[in-house]
This record gives structure tokens, C-alpha cells and sequence, in this order.
């Protein structure tokens, strides 16, 4: 088990997502600056922060799989949003095919973790 919410091999992931969703939406048209590109950027950023937050109380594995959950709701609203700016050819498909390979793992991942809080328990 990792040390801290950082050393997290789904932590890790979704940041590097997060990164690489920050350096796609540049190229995106100014008229998306407040909405998709906004929005793509502060939902993969999301799941980060979700994940941060539940591992921190990971003590109470109900909290844990209930911060787990949001962090996953917020993968699949990601995902949501790329679909978007592929079919509004803002990525490139392979951009994209990258992307939602990378959220589908992540929500593996935050998957298990839902229904294996225990794993996830401090030790004492």
C-alpha cells in the first residue's frame, strides 16, 4: 500500500491525465475558454482532488468509497467532455483514444478501491 494519496498508482494516472487534458484544451477556440475547456480541465482535476480527499480518510472506508465514488463520477464526466471535443474536432482521435484509455483504468481502479475499502485502512 502507498505511503500517501501521491505514491498512488491511480493518483499518479489520473494526474497525468489531468496534465495531458491542461496541454490539449490550449489549442482549443477561445469561444470554449469558459465552457468545455473549462469544464475538461476542472473535472479531470476533480478526480485528483476526490482521490486526495478520501485517501486522507480512508479511516472511515464508508467516507473513503463515498470520495472514491465522486472521484469516479468525475472520471466519467471527463470522459464525457473529450467525446465532446473530438466530435467538435478539438483532439485528434488519437488524442482521444489515449485519453479514454487512460480514464477507463482509472475507473477500474477507483472501482476496486469502492469495493475494497479495507485494503486502504491505516496501519496502526
Amino acid at each position: 500500500m502507498a505511503s500517501g494519496f501521491s505514491e498512488l498508482k491511480v493518483y499518479k494516472l489520473a494526474y497525468e491525465a489531468a496534465m495531458e487534458i491542461f496541454a490539449v484544451t490550449k489549442k482549443f477556440p477561445k469561444e470554449e475558454t469558459y465552457s468545455l475547456t473549462d469544464q475538461v480541465r476542472r473535472s479531470s482535476r476533480s478526480v485528483c482532488a476526490n482521490i486526495a480527499e478520501g485517501y486522507r480518510k480512508r479511516a472511515y472506508p464508508k467516507h473513503f468509497s463515498s470520495k472514491m465514488t465522486d472521484a469516479d463520477g468525475e472520471c466519467a464526466e471527463t470522459t464525457v467532455h473529450l467525446n465532446f471535443a473530438k466530435d467538435c474536432k478539438y483532439i485528434l482521435q488519437e488524442e482521444f483514444d489515449k485519453l479514454i484509455a487512460k480514464y477507463d483504468e482509472v475507473g477500474r481502479m477507483l472501482g476496486s478501491m469502492i469495493d475494497n475499502p479495507e485494503k486502504f485502512l491505516p496501519k496502526k
